[in-house]
């Protein structure tokens, strides 16, 4: 027989300790693929398949994976909850960046060899800034990665909460049944409201000073989009298999919350 793991004078019982520690995995993994999201965000563009995609794209669908399995196991009000404090860790990145950015860095003798990177010719940053001859590594990073996060929050906030609002649309509209259709639907508009502001609100600037046309800009938001609708179409099983698992092993009846009078939900 299986020895529980000690629980801690908080839980008051070994299947809510099981509940609350896989909602603080599910929780953790969302906010770490949001973070490194913000984080490497646009400093490299990868090719996948026939796709260009910005390497912060990469975790992403993982985020709404966990919102989704956080929706059908925990409820809406847990899903917005993580929503917020995934909203919290962005803001705390970007004052993290603007700190970093905003102190004196040491003197240039000090400066380690990789601090100062050469440049073989003039470059335009995000941020409209041209640098030439040389560039600071964080500097550089700084560039890169601020406005795309103010872009990422506002895009965040947007699909997150239609992702949530959706897969319990659906989830409502077929009284609990087709797991799939609430999974996909969700996702796949959540996900396209955050492809076309993240590119509209990373670019827009770069489009209107002449140096973004509105086809490269319609390019990045077709291969950002057709990598997540893939890769929510490649979550389904996944999805199935892993409500079928936790609902049994947490002991949650996903349909418990529709069963709620309204004033209660």
């Amino acid at each position: 027989m299986a020895t529980e793991v000690a629980l801690h004078p908080i839980e008051a019982s070994p299947l809510q300790a099981r509940r609350e520690r896989v909602f603080l995995l599910l929780a953790g993994t969302f906010i770490g693929a949001m973070a490194m999201l913000n984080i490497i965000g646009i400093t490299r563009f990868i090719r996948v398949g026939p796709l260009a995609l910005a390497v912060g794209v990469l975790p992403y669908p993982l985020t709404f994976l966990c919102t989704d399995l956080i929706s059908e196991l925990y409820g809406r009000k847990r899903a917005s909850a993580v929503v917020w404090v995934g909203l919290a860790v962005n803001l705390l990145i970007i004052g993290t960046l603007w700190l970093g950015q905003a102190l004196p860095g040491v003197p240039a003798e000090q400066q380690p060899p990789w601090q100062v990177l050469p440049l073989a010719e003039p470059v335009f940053l995000p941020d409209g800034t041209q640098v030439q001859g040389s560039g600071e590594l964080f500097g550089l990073i700084y560039a890169c990665t601020a406005g795309a996060v103010l872009a990422s929050m506002v895009a965040y906030l947007a699909a997150q909460f239609v992702d949530v609002y959706m897969f319990h649309f659906w989830k409502r509209l077929t009284k609990g049944k087709h797991l799939w259709l609430r999974n996909n639907g969700s996702t796949m508009v959540s996900q396209l409201v955050d492809s076309l502001v993240v590119v509209g609100l990373t670019f827009g600037a770069a489009f209107l000073r002449g140096e973004q046309t509105a086809g490269s800009m319609a390019l990045l938001v077709r291969d950002n989009y057709a990598f997540k609708f893939v890769a929510a179409l490649l979550d389904t099983l996944p999805f199935y298999l892993l409500v079928r698992y936790l609902s049994r092993y947490l002991e949650i009846d996903p349909l418990a919350e529709e069963k709620m009078p309204s004033g209660e939900a």
